[in-house]
């Protein structure tokens, strides 16, 4: 018998993944290994990725409760017809820097258009701002997915947005409802965080360029892997009425949103998208204070306008705001 002195995550935990006890023997039988392989990769798992893994003498290991992983074939036998055809390559990694990062990287090897990049675990997953994204193995979804427009980035205006629409619809179609939006890129549920999205860019920003979309979603986050998070969260468990979706049909349903949209928005614009990202903003009419870099703007949000600006009322009239650096936050 081969005795490997590193096993990896994606051999082991879709043994365990079921919530059943596997005898150390029968895991070492399935995987060609010795049972103490077994066991030091089963200790190298619960210290590098925080998972649960229970080992009782005579029974065996098990993942209490079971654990959901991703599986790139359920994933793309799940997409409709359209998305289907956008897609040219879907990978899913165990664990990353950061989904975004990593699809960076394929542009530098000349990537196209339909690659998508999702991971159980992200060690530096990245919000805006510069933020932490706190990405636990197996919880929740981090999805990258690169597009190659040809009319630069002035034909982009209001991607971002239109991006939280498709994000909003894909939860729908999982049963998710009330999802609100918050701008420019903030998903919520009842006044706490549920995802955000993250747009980087690299080409021409006057010609041909590559846009990576990022979404990362909460889903089960575990409540010890949530004290870095700095603001107000929720999980899709938390509010699906305790039946959530699995994260394969979820990340299926955001392609099906996403890859139409990458496709299709140099033609048809964020006017395509805006009456229905009014419908979901979180603090229309609503008074609110944007924080920026240079100071602070009080004003009453008054929805976007067809390039995706906040239409901000103030006390000298309206004002167009585009993105950047600004935090949007209610007044107290």
């Amino acid at each position: 018998m081969r005795v490997l002195p590193f096993m990896s995550k994606t051999a082991l935990l879709p043994l365990l993944a079921d919530g059943e006890f596997r005898s150390g023997q029968e895991l070492a039988d399935l995987m060609g290994v010795s049972r103490t392989a077994v066991w030091k990769q089963v200790n190298r798992i619960a210290a590098e990725s925080g998972i649960e893994i229970e080992s009782v003498k005579g029974k065996g290991y098990r993942i209490p409760g079971g654990i959901d992983l991703l599986d790139a074939d359920r994933v793309r036998g799940a997409l409709g017809e359209r998305a289907r055809s956008l897609l040219t390559r879907l990978e899913i990694q165990g664990s990353v820097d950061s989904t975004n990062s990593e699809v960076l990287r394929w542009v530098a090897q000349s990537g196209s258009s339909g690659l998508v990049c999702s991971a159980e675990q992200q060690t530096a997953g990245r919000g805006r701002r510069g933020r932490q994204w706190v990405s636990p193995y197996a919880s929740n979804l981090y999805l990258s997915l690169l597009w190659e427009f040809s009319q630069g980035a002035a034909a982009l205006e209001g991607l971002s947005l239109a991006v939280g629409v498709a994000v909003a619809r894909a939860l729908r179609a999982c049963g998710v409802t009330a999802v609100q939006l918050k701008w420019p890129n903030d998903v919520l549920y009842d006044g706490a965080k549920l995802g955000g999205i993250l747009l980087e860019m690299s080409g021409d920003a006057a010609g041909t360029c590559r846009v990576v979309i990022g979404v990362g979603l909460n889903v089960a986050m575990p409540r010890e892997a949530a004290g870095a998070i700095d603001q107000a969260w929720t999980d899709v468990r938390s509010v699906s009425a305790g039946q959530p979706p699995g994260r394969n049909r979820l990340l299926a349903e955001l392609l099906n949103e996403l890859l139409p949209l990458a496709a299709d928005f140099e033609q048809q614009g964020f006017a395509h998208w805006r009456d229905e990202w009014q419908a979901l903003d979180a603090f229309a009419g609503e008074p609110v204070v944007l924080h920026t870099g240079s100071g602070q703007l009080a004003g009453v949000a008054r929805g976007v306008d067809e390039r995706g600006a906040l239409q901000l009322e103030t006390t000298t009239g309206v004002q167009s705001v585009y993105g950047g650096e600004i935090s949007l936050r209610a007044a107290q």
